[in-house]
């Protein structure tokens, strides 16, 4: 067993729900969690080409669903040249033209009527610790319509966008504003993307950066800041997702000191924690 998961003991696997599961920015950061089978995972991919590729890979602990989420209504589904940035929104053509390659990934090959889903209506989704979401400007329509879903969540993984792509896409000050609203505060970036403003072009890289932030990935976690904000399991998963998923060493020994003072393990936990760290990470 892992070693952090035998002091913690938590009640159950880490409950991962992963909107828009298309891994196409590389491996997903519960990677290690799935590997080690610390977690069950809930993907979402409306695109049949890749919901085929998530259904041919996955594992024991990982169920994938069509379903677009978002508000619940009828919408479409605008299939873009390139895979990821397909999305609900409409690709905004002025702001694609701020930056090199994104007029032609923008491109708009066909459009599919879908019915969204919203997450709070997900009978699937019985718990929901750890909430990754990739869905090219759709992600404050998953958070108002999944607000009952995420009462329990501990960690929210989120794509913002700088410089928005599509049309009424929410801004980074709007993803900001209403994941504090949820309880959450920012933790760290991961994958950001610096992009060359057209048509500047360096040593024949279109897509080398000089300055411009695009988007990122944002994680953000349930304010840690007093005890009484998470009951004892959210502290537990807390302490599990941080730790496999990011490294955040820390954030692990606040969630531990935590969980001591409010006598859920034992007296030893930091202690026992701190000695399985490679002395730079523990000092």
């Amino acid at each position: 067993m892992d070693l952090l998961t035998e002091i913690l003991r938590p009640a159950r696997l880490t409950a991962v729900v992963d909107v828009g599961a298309n891994p196409i920015d590389g491996d997903p950061p519960y990677k290690a969690m799935l590997a080690a089978g610390l977690c069950q995972v809930t993907g979402f991919e409306p695109q049949a080409p890749a919901l085929a590729r998530l259904e041919q890979k996955k594992g024991p602990r990982e169920r994938y669903l069509p379903y677009a989420l978002a508000d619940g209504t009828e919408r479409t589904l605008h299939v873009c040249e390139l895979e990821g940035m397909t999305s609900l929104l409409v690709p905004d053509p002025a702001h694609l033209a701020l930056f090199n390659l994104f007029p032609t990934w923008g491109t708009v090959k066909e459009r599919i009527p879908v019915t969204t889903r919203k997450l709070d209506d997900i009978a699937e989704v019985t718990a929901l610790d750890f909430l990754k979401m990739d869905v090219q400007g759709a992600e404050c329509e998953v958070l108002a319509h999944g607000q009952a879903k995420l009462a329990d969540t501990v960690v929210i993984q989120t794509e913002v966008s700088f410089v928005p792509l599509y049309k009424d896409q929410p801004s980074f000050g709007d993803m900001d504003l209403a994941l504090r609203a949820l309880g959450f505060l920012p933790h760290s970036v991961t994958g950001t993307k610096i992009w060359p403003i057209a048509p500047m072009v360096v040593g024949d890289q279109p897509n080398r950066g000089i300055r411009q932030l695009l988007e990122t990935d944002m994680v953000y976690v349930r304010d840690f800041s007093a005890p009484e904000n998470m009951g004892v399991e959210q502290w537990k998963h807390l302490a599990l997702i941080a730790h496999h998923c990011y490294g955040s060493y820390d954030l692990v020994l606040k969630a531990i000191l935590t969980l001591m003072q409010l006598g859920a393990v034992p007296a030893d936990a930091n202690r026992r924690y701190l000695a399985s760290l490679p002395a730079r990470k523990a000092n």
